[in-house]
């Protein structure tokens, strides 16, 4: 799939997630497979203010490279400066938030609030796409609920403002999370628009994202919370659409080095106390199904210290071996 000029290989991409995906975390789901990763979504007025936490949320090393810059916002003359200012950074791309449902964001009229408002929409795709040579994307829903199913009309409001790509996640705001995304959308969208279309949405195994593929012809696909804990799905994935035989399933002890590695980057990124605090999660993720996996989580989320969750897991690993994973 090229978006522009810029070729994505293999067309699966790690999806934008709020407080997840990391420059850490998108190292490790390029290494898995990605073909593309995005930034976490940054505000357009907090990236204008120069604060710090914004900036540090658009910073990238190479190897995450492709890798999209996403905003959110709900000024024009303001997402378009945003851009700007993104794009001295060099990033391969520039994605608009027009999906995220969290109360926060919508409640200031920004991410799929915008999706009430289709005049204001336009005009930010507009400023945005006039503003930066890169090429602009944007992500969607459906709508905002069932009775205002927007999606097809919003994907061309988006190519005829100059978007390279649209992804589309087939729930509405009003679903959030649950229910099931309705993928019939994203073929209506792909028979809709002559720009690429990516596809978003319940893909938690490999063969999801497949059928995908052949049911909507969406030219690629993006893989959110399923890769959660699993960024070898990414990769599993890719070598579905590519017609060959994936990897099978880590086993627990790959899982449990893998969770190491990732912690001990996260170490090194953000310094002991932070990276061991933000991967409080993550060991969530990571030991889903393990024996014993809850208790286990409820003694990795009290550790402070990156030598501390080593001991927790090699005691884990001994009482594995012996036959009682349970932990004490």
């Amino acid at each position: 799939m090229n978006i522009g000029d810029l070729r994505i290989e293999p067309p699966v991409l790690m999806a934008p997630l709020a407080g997840v995906t990391d420059s850490v975390f998108r190292r490790l789901a390029r290494e898995y497979g990605a073909g593309l990763v995005f930034t976490e979504m940054i505000s357009a007025q907090g990236l204008i203010h120069g604060g710090l936490k914004t900036l540090q949320l658009m910073a990238f090393t190479s190897e995450e490279r492709p890798i999209g810059v996403q905003l959110f916002g709900c000024d024009p003359q303001a997402m378009a400066r945003a851009a700007q200012i993104a794009a001295r950074q060099e990033p391969d791309l520039i994605d608009l938030n027009f999906g995220c449902p969290a109360r926060k964001v919508v409640g200031q009229n920004r991410g799929s609030a915008l999706l009430r408002d289709l005049d204001l929409l336009e005009r930010i795709v507009r400023s945005v796409t006039a503003a930066v040579d890169l090429p602009v994307t944007a992500k969607i829903r459906s709508g905002w609920d069932r009775g205002s199913i927007v999606a097809v009309k919003v994907a061309r409001i988006c190519a005829g403002c100059g978007a390279a790509a649209v992804t589309v996640h087939p729930r509405t705001r009003q679903q959030g999370f649950s229910g099931h995304s309705d993928w019939g959308l994203i073929a209506d969208v792909k028979q809709a628009v002559d720009i690429p279309v990516i596809g978003n949405g319940d893909i938690r195994q490999p063969e999801d994202g497949l059928r995908m593929v052949r049911e909507t012809g969406c030219d690629a696909v993006m893989i959110g919370r399923g890769a959660m804990g699993r960024p070898w799905l990414l990769g599993q994935t890719a070598c579905l659409l590519s017609g060959r035989q994936p990897d099978s399933e880590p086993d627990v002890d790959e899982r449990i080095e893998l969770c190491l590695r990732h912690a001990r980057l996260q170490v090194d990124a953000k310094g002991p106390t932070v990276g061991i605090r933000q991967m409080r999660k993550h060991f969530g993720w990571y030991t889903k199904g393990f024996p014993g996996a809850t208790r286990l989580r409820s003694i990795l989320v009290i550790q402070k210290r990156l030598e501390d969750v080593e001991k927790v897991f090699r005691d884990y690993r001994l009482r594995q071996d012996a036959g009682t994973p349970a932990m004490a």
